[in-house]
């Protein structure tokens, strides 16, 4: 059986404030800039997901990030101004919601 390629880890994280996105630099050389509106849209979490077993883009605004916090080694938990923050964002579901033209462009 073939080995799988490890998925891409992030090596720098940032939350930019003036500009109200996140931009996480992989370690295959890719970085994803993220608009924290667009990222919100997609919370993982069951409060906004539901159990359906594909995830639906919300279409959430005007929600600014105000506390970032990783979770072990693998995720990220933001928490949003309204204060909503069960949503855990692994940096696998990250790296698929990458919404540059190179990853297929914003999913929604």
């Amino acid at each position: 059986m073939p080995a799988v390629p490890p998925y891409p880890e992030p090596l720098e994280v940032r939350h930019e404030k003036g500009a109200r996105r996140l931009v996480v630099s992989w370690d295959d050389g890719h970085e994803s800039v993220y608009p924290l509106d667009y990222l919100r849209s997609w919370c993982p979490c069951a409060g906004c997901q539901g159990h359906a077993p594909n995830a639906r883009y919300l279409d959430l605004e005007g929600q600014d990030l105000v506390h970032l916090e990783g979770v072990g080694n693998y995720a990220l938990a933001p928490t949003w101004q309204d204060g909503h923050n069960t949503g855990i964002y692994s940096f696998r579901l990250l790296r698929g919601l990458c919404p540059c033209e190179d990853c297929g462009g914003e999913k929604r």
